[in-house]
């Protein structure tokens, strides 16, 4: 299976990319043990339509493309889920991977939101809470996650359930 996070937007050079590459890094590392064949970022330039919902439907085509058929999709938006555990994402992860999906690609929308189009196709719609963070921050978060849900399935000792922050 295949990782791929797919976000509207480019980071710039600065910590934020810097923090990003580590963690999509050794998520690369830690899934080749684990039938993971990689883990890339696919950034997509924002939308120039004039009105909103013409941005997010545009910015969901260019999203679902890195979609193969047979990959599940999996959205973070403000209305998602907060209440997994880290454990519990992995354990998601690892039931795709053995059921030989192709790819997880994780979509991270725009400053408008996700279209409807995006959120309707997701097998799993995730959320960091209720607060609004930056672009940039929530890539480093999801890239984190995903590393954090390996080394959970590999049984590595970066991730000690109930003591925090890892």
């Amino acid at each position: 299976m295949r990782l791929i996070v797919s976000a509207v937007g480019r980071l710039k050079n600065g910590p934020e990319r810097d923090l990003a590459a580590r963690y999509r890094e050794r998520a690369a590392q830690v899934g080749r043990g684990l039938g993971v064949s990689a883990c890339d970022v696919a950034e997509l330039p924002e939308s120039r339509a004039r009105r909103g919902a013409d941005r997010c439907a545009d910015e969901a085509a260019g999203l679902l493309v890195h979609l193969p058929a047979g990959g599940v999709l999996c959205a973070y938006d403000e209305r998602g889920r907060a209440d997994l555990s880290s454990e519990d994402i992995a354990g998601r992860i690892g039931a795709w991977r053995d059921a030989g999906r192709a790819a997880l690609v994780v979509v991270i929308g725009g400053a408008d939101g996700l279209d409807a189009s995006i959120r309707t196709r997701a097998e799993l719609i995730l959320s960091f809470g209720a607060a609004t963070l930056p672009h940039g921050l929530v890539r480093v978060l999801v890239l984190e996650q995903l590393y954090r849900s390996l080394t959970i399935l590999a049984g590595h000792p970066y991730h000690r359930g109930g003591e925090g922050v890892g």
